[in-house]
């Protein structure tokens, strides 16, 4: 396997994207169109197999105090080979992402993978609030 990683919107495939986030436990039902304007305006980082699009990771920015990396995902079969992280890698060097002051990302299990990215927990989960519409994409 040659894991590619790619910036270009034009390479993306977004049936591939949708098809896996509209099933995530995070994104359930999330319609393609939101899927599509969502990547617009994001910095997101594709892993290819080939032709074959086998990941995503995306990251919202203002550019220039900080980022919440987003939709971090690889298809099943090419999962345990280090295509999440060389996803995270590329964007934490991607010249965009450079100088920020606070990253972000919410994760129900992936922990261990952020830390060994350097990723720690928040020190002060207290101090973190968030206004929640789960139900958005019934």
């Amino acid at each position: 396997m040659n894991v590619r990683i790619s910036f270009d919107p034009a390479e993306r495939q977004l049936d591939v994207i949708h098809g896996f986030l509209a099933s995530s436990y995070w994104s359930p039902g999330i319609p393609r169109e939101t899927v599509a304007r969502a990547l617009e305006h994001s910095i997101a980082a594709s892993a290819f197999d080939g032709d074959a699009q086998i990941g995503l990771a995306r990251v919202v920015t203002d550019r220039a105090t900080m980022a919440y990396l987003a939709d971090v995902f690889v298809l099943e079969a090419w999962r345990g080979r280090g295509v999440a992280r060389a996803m995270i890698e590329a964007l934490h060097a991607h010249p965009e992402l450079q100088g920020l002051r606070r990253w972000l990302l919410f994760t129900r299990d992936m922990h261990t993978v952020y830390e060994r990215l350097g990723w720690e927990r928040a020190p002060h989960p207290e101090r973190l609030m968030l206004r929640d519409n789960p139900g958005v994409y019934a």
